[in-house]
Parts: structure tokens; sequence; C-alpha cells
């Protein structure tokens, strides 16, 4: 039996392994990554770290199979990861090895994100949608219904405290993903070369129609 619950400390290895193992738009990214905690060091380890109340996991006897994490609050999120999570993760990986060996390998690329994340949000987006989440599933998890089940989990908890929306990326090369998304109520914020912003809004009650 499939126990979804949230997370506890001792789920952070599994968590870890799914990240990795979901981590080429669903496929296994174990091949492109020298360093297996690169990947999750940026997409999982931070979350439950800041909030652990936003990180939910899907586990069974073999341990943990899936997991949802997510921030309420995006740019303080960012300001979060600035002061507490990337200085340590810069002295451990410096910024000469963000350099493409031409091996195939993505490592380079996770350092460079480590040490150069990217902009915020913008502030449209952010206003009407300051959340953001992560949803990974191991292929023996899928199509049980443990997607929805890790999502409405999230979802609760974010309208608990009050949080008027919620914002994703899908990679073009995962439309399982985006179809999925779209099931659950997002809609197409907008579309980019690298895939789409989906949102959605949270103040809206279930089942009721978009204004």
């Amino acid at each position: 039996m499939t126990d979804v619950r949230p997370f506890r400390p001792f789920d952070l290895p599994g968590m870890y392994r799914v990240c990795l193992r979901t981590g080429d738009s669903g496929r296994d990214a174990t091949g492109l990554y020298g360093d297996p905690d690169l990947l999750p060091h940026i997409y999982a380890g931070p979350y439950p770290t800041a909030d652990p109340g936003l990180t939910f996991v899907a586990a069974d006897a073999s341990g943990v199979l899936g997991y949802v994490v997510a921030t309420a609050d995006s740019h303080a999120f960012d300001h979060w990861l600035e002061e507490h999570w990337w200085p340590a993760l810069r002295l451990r990986y410096p910024r000469p090895l963000a350099t493409d060996p031409g091996d195939g390998t993505k490592d380079w690329q996770r350092v460079e994100h480590i040490h150069r994340p990217g902009p915020p949000e913008p502030e449209a987006l952010y206003e009407r949608y300051p959340a953001h989440l992560h949803i990974d599933i191991l292929p023996r998890g899928q199509g049980a219904g443990l997607g929805r089940r890790l999502m409405d989990a999230l979802l609760t908890a974010l309208r608990e405290r009050g949080v008027p929306g919620l914002h994703l990326g899908v990679g073009a090369g995962n439309p399982g993903a985006q179809a999925f998304y779209l099931r659950l109520g997002f809609t197409e914020a907008e579309r980019q070369e690298w895939g789409s912003v989906m949102v959605m809004d949270l103040t809206r009650r279930l089942g009721a129609a978009p204004a």
C-alpha cells in the first residue's frame, strides 16, 4: 500500500533518488550526471529544508516513490536560497566546474545554476501566483492516482495559508505532465522555447468556473 503523507527528515535521501531518476523530463537522468546529488540539490533538497510543511511524499514498503515540494512565496524563497542554501553549494561546486566537458553530462549546467540561479519571476506572475512547486513520481508509482493525491495535499496546505495562486514550469519534452496539470485545473499562462508556464488560481473554490 502506498501512503501519501507529510515530509519527514528521513525521506530526503529517497527524494534525492526520485529526483534524479525522473530528472530528464520525467525519464531517468542518472546517466546525465557524474554527481547524483547535483540535480536534487536544486530541485528537491531546499524546499523541505526551508518549509517542510509544503512537502508531501508518497511511500510504500520499498521507500519513497514520489513527492511534491513547494514554496508559498517564490521571492522570499529566492532570498532564503541566497542566504542559507547556495553559499555552501558554491563552495562545494566552484564556478570553474560550470564548463562543458563535452561528454554529454549536465553537471556543469547545474553548477552554473547554483552560481547564477536566474532572474526572479516577473512581478505580474508573482503577485497573482506567488507559490511554485515541483512534483516527481517514479514509473512504478505512475498511473495509480498518486500525482493527484500529492497535489491535493499540497493545494489544501496552500489554501489553508491563504496563498492566492500557484505556478510551475513544464518542459516542452514532457507533454504528459502538461496534460496532467490541465486536468487538475491549471491553465497555460505563457509558452516559451523551453516549455510552458502554468498557473492555478487558489482563490477559486474547487469546481468553480473560471472568471
